[in-house]
């Protein structure tokens, strides 16, 4: 079986995280939009998504289904998709859910006077905004644990750790030594050939995806994912770090979102919380302005390729684009935009030369080559975001 998933508005208000990728490839929970598709229709997924990233993310061509990407799969709405019959529609309020076609049809071609409507009553969970990842996270995660680990055993921790509550499960290759996992509070999962080094204290909801490694004497608060291929260390809250990125020291990382190819520097902090208490805004590219989240708690979002030097420190709700190059003493701007070269001492663009110099040599330390599908998405980017980068 396959599928298409689809992006509609929410790929804009979600920039610049889904600059580089459809709104399905968001990490959230455990897995990412698409995977959790995958994994409860026991389908193969292609992507409808803005042309320039078809490429790397092709749509499948013989598909006749198709879903919104900014969805999260719960019961109730796999109960309504697996009963859609051809020509029908599904949705919620106005927001179109999914619809099935003849194979083949495109979703380019979707009229909703061509499909009989139908109405999903139930509630779901959308992504639309950046900080619907964190704010969602524990749910998803809640939800995929369960997923990933129905009718599986637990490999067995060694006996150094110290373990609160049973709802912790590790996959094969997974190793921990003299940490303490506290899963009173919601699921731990450890992924395959990940790695808890000693001396760290976690509590749930948790998940270290495979391949990735928690290093010694970190403090890992619940709601937190981090994502395959990556390291962190320090102290972490609320946060969702998506993949191939690193926090490997010091510092304070919380209520935030970090993309792939990231790294945070030594003793670097981000605020996630103003000293007036006041809600926090984020800066909003369709709107190209700050926008109010309805939130009090929230922290940095970092677009992927996105990195900061040592004791870099960010403000409450900082939006980072994709490939910004923080670096220097005081607070940054609110808002770095994409391809940034600076700091609080000012700012100048990181030129597409020396940032793919750059990615060349991430990409090889995980021995993946940084080509020309990459370079292409790079340079769009690129040119789309100039109108940011007044300096």
């Amino acid at each position: 079986m396959t599928i298409n998933l689809f992006d509609d508005a929410a790929w804009h208000t979600l920039l610049p995280l889904t600059f580089t990728r459809p709104v399905a490839d968001l990490r959230i929970g455990i897995l990412t939009i698409s995977q959790k598709w995958e994994h409860h229709l026991k389908a193969e997924a292609g992507f409808v998504t803005a042309p320039y990233l078809q490429l790397k993310y092709p749509t499948a061509s013989q598909a006749n289904l198709f879903i919104n990407g900014s969805v999260c799969p719960d019961q109730d709405l796999l109960d309504a998709i697996n009963t859609l019959e051809t020509g029908a529609a599904l949705y919620t309020g106005e927001l179109l859910l999914a619809y099935k076609t003849d194979t083949g049809a495109e979703h380019r071609a979707f009229r909703s006077g061509d499909f009989k409507q139908l109405i999903h009553s139930k509630d779901c969970i959308r992504i639309t905004y950046p900080e619907d990842i964190f704010k969602f996270n524990d749910l998803e995660l809640r939800k995929d644990f369960k997923l990933l680990t129905a009718g599986k055993t637990s490999v067995t921790l060694s006996s150094t750790n110290n373990f609160l509550g049973d709802e912790i499960f590790a996959e094969e290759g997974a190793k921990a030594e003299c940490s303490t996992f506290n899963s009173l509070g919601g699921p731990i999962y450890i992924g395959a050939n990940s790695q808890v080094w000693e001396g760290c204290n976690i509590r749930g909801s948790f998940a270290l995806c495979h391949d990735s490694q928690v290093k010694m004497g970190a403090k890992i608060y619940g709601q937190t994912t981090i994502g395959p291929f990556s390291r962190v260390g320090g102290e972490i809250n609320n946060a969702v770090i998506w993949g191939y990125s690193s926090k490997g020291h010091e510092g304070y990382l919380g209520n935030s979102v970090m993309g792939q190819w990231c790294n945070i520097g030594a003793d670097s902090n981000n605020s996630n919380l103003k000293n007036n208490y006041a809600e926090v805004r984020l800066w909003d590219y369709t709107s190209k302005s700050f926008r109010k989240t309805g939130l009090q708690f929230c922290g940095l979002v970092m677009a992927d390729h996105s990195k900061c030097a040592i004791n870099t420190m960010f403000n409450t709700g900082t939006v980072a684009g994709v490939s910004a190059n923080i670096f220097g003493a005081g607070f940054p701007r609110n808002f770095i935009p994409d391809f940034a070269w600076g700091g609080a001492h000012g700012f100048e663009v990181y030129s597409l030369d020396k940032m793919f110099e750059t990615a060349t040599k991430v990409c090889a330390r995980r021995n993946l080559e940084f080509d020309q599908v990459e370079k292409d998405i790079l340079t769009h980017i690129f040119t789309e975001t100039k109108i940011h980068r007044h300096f």
